[in-house]
């Protein structure tokens, strides 16, 4: 079979996906037949690129050439122009918005310069249903320096003076919980991944899963030989169907090539992997109650001790560690704890991958080197605030987390950090407000995830975030008083306090945190009945300029309640008691006369 000489690697992400690039691999490949190049160039549906704000992209390989916002129709120019005629298509390469220059490589992108890729280090860049490409990349290498050249004791030790701390939220030393299991003896042991990411926003585990799902297997079998277990488990939501179509390609793949199942690589060692399905149950992210999922009973969890290292699925010594916490594992052993531990700070080592969405130019998924700053995440690597608008916060650590204000901006990103500045890391997601936002209603919003998401099994996060849901509706209504902003800060406290688990313990913190960097906010709504962001409909009056209106009747005409009076060329008015404020007038109006105040 002829060597492929060149590749054309196509975002498979979900937000490439969703701008067509399925219709533009298939153009790809037809227009290589029509040129009769197919046995020279191969198309390959990839993981994504991270670049997500300049989708669909497509790479040019071994040159590594990109091209960003690539339509279906543009595909005969990247084969006539680029690969037949050898010279490539300006108009399709990534313009950089502050230099004005044509940037043709991905090395010099500048939303990448900062950027430090190790869990993401293959996604983008092989094809992940392909084993040869990722062993290409060096997948199964340092499962085979385990099983062949150290003990499992050596093993834990290096994992432990990395430093690496869990991804998935709690950043309990991975080490350590590694020792743990393998400490708590049993005639069976399990290993599990936790690919039950469901924070809004978030997409980074995901990423990994549909980019490079060998990087977890390995780092699966690597645990498994550490703790002393011979099965492994992978929990999934169902609603992630590529993830999982490339999780099963990937399994049967390893295990046909002898690095899963019985005797691997003719050590004697013996691991296996299966995937087991979530109903998409937010709360299933905590590890007792994902274990209960497993076992076909109700997702809730349970008061630890004891912890699932001790006694986890079927009552067996389980460890647990979320999908960017394994990724992590293979590189440290190739390259060792002293390497790792040279990146980040003092006690977040290593880098973290982030889903940078909302208010920001350059939404994608990024990893960064703990103690970066939120300035360089938002300025650097993000490109700024969408429309030139002013930052306001950015939310960590989902609707578990808080949000960091422009106090915090050069405030480094790491675990104690955010959690000091009220905050947390979280799973990786960071969503980023402009000063159009409304924190009060951003804090409601979040806690309307928790409570649908909670299991209800204790009182305090099953009632208590329920009435401090109502407290914020009736704010963001012009119902409140100012006591109940004191209502809001002690019920917070008490369902932090007496909640059973994470998803209860941390639910208030998207109420304390804009509580106390925008109290004001707080306060307009409760006192003047105002919402200064403008965001709160029931806050909004719309009102028409006299100076301004021409009385040209457009926006009565567009008025579906007949809230607009007026004659024909006299000044409008609005009823207020009539007006929906659906915003229909204004976006009618030609001469800036309706307002919202």
């Amino acid at each position: 079979m002829a060597k492929q000489k060149k590749q054309l690697l196509v975002c498979g992400g979900k937000s490439c996906s969703s701008h067509n690039s399925e219709v533009l691999y298939d153009n790809l490949c037809l227009e290589l037949e029509a040129n009769a190049l197919e046995n020279e160039v191969s198309v390959v549906r990839s993981g994504c690129f991270g670049l997500c704000h300049l989708g669909p992209v497509v790479m040019v390989m071994p040159e590594k050439v990109v091209y960003v916002k690539v339509n279906p129709d543009d595909t005969r120019d990247i084969i006539a122009e680029h690969l037949i005629k050898g010279r490539k298509v300006e108009r399709l390469l990534y313009h950089d918005p502050v230099s004005g220059k044509i940037i043709p490589e991905e090395k010099d992108f500048a939303p990448l310069k900062k950027q430090m890729r190790i869990v993401l280090r293959n996604c983008g860049i092989i094809d992940p249903e392909n084993i040869e490409e990722a062993i290409a990349h060096d997948a199964y290498e340092a499962l085979g320096r385990v099983l062949t050249e150290m003990k499992p004791a050596d093993v834990i030790r290096i994992i432990r003076d990395s430093g690496l701390r869990g991804r998935g939220g709690g950043g309990f030393p991975t080490g350590l919980k590694w020792e743990i299991a393998y400490n708590n003896k049993s005639d069976e042991k399990y290993v599990v991944c936790n690919a039950d990411e469901g924070d809004p926003g978030a997409f980074m585990d995901r990423s990994v899963l549909e980019g490079d799902p060998h990087a977890v297997l390995e780092a699966m079998a690597i645990c498994g030989y550490s703790i002393g277990a011979g099965k492994g488990l992978i929990y999934i939501r169902a609603e992630y169907p590529l993830a999982v179509a490339r999780l099963k390609t990937a399994i049967r793949q390893a295990r046909d090539y002898g690095l899963l199942g019985d005797d691997i690589m003719g050590t004697g060692f013996s691991f296996d992997i299966e995937i087991r399905y979530g109903a998409g149950a937010f709360v299933c992210g905590e590890e007792t109650a994902l274990i209960h999922s497993m076992e076909g009973l109700r997702g809730e969890p349970t008061v630890k001790p004891p912890f699932p290292a001790e006694s986890g699925f079927r009552g067996k010594p389980t460890n647990v560690n979320n999908v960017e916490t394994f990724a992590c594992i293979s590189p440290i052993i190739l390259k060792g704890a002293k390497w790792f531990s040279s990146i980040g700070t003092e006690k977040s080592k290593g880098t973290k991958v982030f889903a940078l969405a909302g208010k920001i130019n350059n939404v994608g998924l990024i990893e960064v080197p703990m103690g970066i700053t939120l300035r360089e995440v938002i300025y650097e690597i993000g490109g700024g605030i969408r429309n030139g608008k002013k930052f306001k916060a950015a939310q960590t650590g989902g609707p578990s987390g808080g949000c960091l204000t422009e106090k915090h901006l050069d405030t480094p990103i790491d675990f104690d950090n955010l959690l000091a500045a009220g905050s947390m890391m979280g799973s990786g997601g960071m969503i980023v407000m402009d000063e159009d936002d409304c924190m009060v209603s951003v804090a409601r919003f979040f806690l309307d995830f928790t409570v649908e998401e909670s299991c209800g099994k204790c009182s305090p996060c099953r009632i208590g975030n329920k009435r401090l849901h109502e407290l914020l509706d009736h704010i963001t209504k012009g119902k409140g008083v100012p006591a109940d902003l004191d209502r809001l800060m002690n019920m917070s406290m008490v369902i932090k306090d007496t909640s059973l688990c994470g998803l209860g313990q941390s639910s208030p913190n998207p109420v304390l945190s804009t509580l106390n960097n925008f109290r004001e906010e707080y306060e307009a709504h409760v006192t003047v009945k105002k919402c200064p962001a403008g965001q709160c409909r029931d806050l909004m009056e719309y009102f028409i300029i006299s100076e301004n209106c021409v009385g040209c009747t457009a926006c009565a005409r567009v008025c579906p309640v007949n809230a607009i009076t007026g004659e024909r060329k006299e000044t409008h008015t609005i009823n207020p008691s009539i007006c929906i404020k659906c915003g229909a007038c204004i976006e009618k109006c030609k001469f800036d006369a309706v307002i919202i105040r």
